[in-house]
């Protein structure tokens, strides 16, 4: 059956226009996002693991130990945002998030106390497409999948990420991975805490 060309030409506008209006909303969620995370910059949170699944045979570096999280810094006008993530006396942990042109860009970083980075460090991945103002999800990158490899950590060749954040209400961040694995922990934002002291190490090349 012949096609009428009209129809054709009619048909790659559609597509085309839908492309186009796919990113731009993506875009502008991507920036909402870093805007409301950006909203509580200075401030820290206390927090709580949810789930946890399953249960380790190793000790858990969460037991007993609330973990309080800090905004502790935004640049560029909220185009990368740093959020160290304490644990008891562990200082070791940061999250960063990136603003880039593709999205969002997680970055997990991890030190020792000496300030010397830890083996399992400067890994994430970037933003799913679809993502929202309230809500982002991350897939490994290549780059991490490499170094997972390099150290023996089959298990996290498939990590998933999701982080929600509710101004003024709430932040979550879950790891979740296809073999049954999931960590989530939340922070209330309504209530600010005292600030911790600096985390051990700052991202080598931070933006």
């Amino acid at each position: 059956m012949q096609r009428n060309p009209l129809f054709v030409a009619l048909g790659a506008v559609v597509l085309l226009t839908s492309g186009c209006t796919a990113r731009v909303e993506d875009s502008r969620s991507a920036d909402a996002f870093m805007q409301a995370l950006a909203s509580h910059c200075g401030q820290a949170f206390a927090g709580r693991v949810t789930v946890n699944e399953p249960a380790s045979s190793v000790p858990d570096p969460f037991e007993g130990k609330p973990p309080v999280l800090h905004v502790a810094e935004c640049t560029h006008g909220g185009q990368a945002v740093r959020l160290p993530l304490h644990v008891g006396d562990d200082h070791s942990r940061t999250w960063m998030f990136t603003r880039v042109a593709q999205g969002l860009r997680l970055r997990h970083y991890q030190w020792r106390a000496d300030g010397s980075p830890d083996e399992v460090s400067d890994f994430g991945g970037l933003s799913l497409p679809s993502g929202s103002a309230r809500r982002q999800a991350f897939a490994v990158d290549a780059p991490s999948i490499a170094m997972f490899r390099r150290i023996g950590l089959p298990a996290s060749l498939e990590n998933h990420w999701t982080v929600d954040v509710q101004p003024g209400q709430r932040f979550s961040y879950q790891l979740s991975r296809p073999d049954g694995r999931v960590f989530r922990v939340e922070f209330d934002l309504r209530r600010p805490v005292a600030l911790p002291p600096p985390p051990w190490g700052l991202p080598a090349q931070a933006p």
